[in-house]
């Protein structure tokens, strides 16, 4: 399952956060589902579509297989996707 996260460096509400995006939605939802996110945090209407998530399910979904990225990484991954028309 081709999901990506970035560095746990975003300050939010007291918690440590990074981005976390997929090559599909289905693909991202079903880690989002697997790391215990709500799916009304999903950023939908955001540039990208992703999910902030904070350290500690950051740390679950690399465990589970999402792939640890940093920021430039995920800014091509972001680019190859869109080309690709998945977001």
């Amino acid at each position: 399952m081709p999901v990506y996260v970035d560095k746990p460096i975003y300050e939010f509400k007291g918690m440590i956060m990074c981005h976390m995006i997929a090559d599909t939605l289905e693909e991202l939802h079903e880690m989002a589902d697997k790391i215990g996110m709500k799916r009304e945090w999903f950023q939908k209407n955001a540039s990208f579509p992703h999910y902030d998530i904070p350290k500690m399910r950051r740390e679950k979904a690399v465990k589970l297989g999402a792939i640890e990225v940093n920021r430039r990484e995920l800014v091509y991954k972001m680019r190859e996707i869109r080309e690709k028309g998945n977001a």
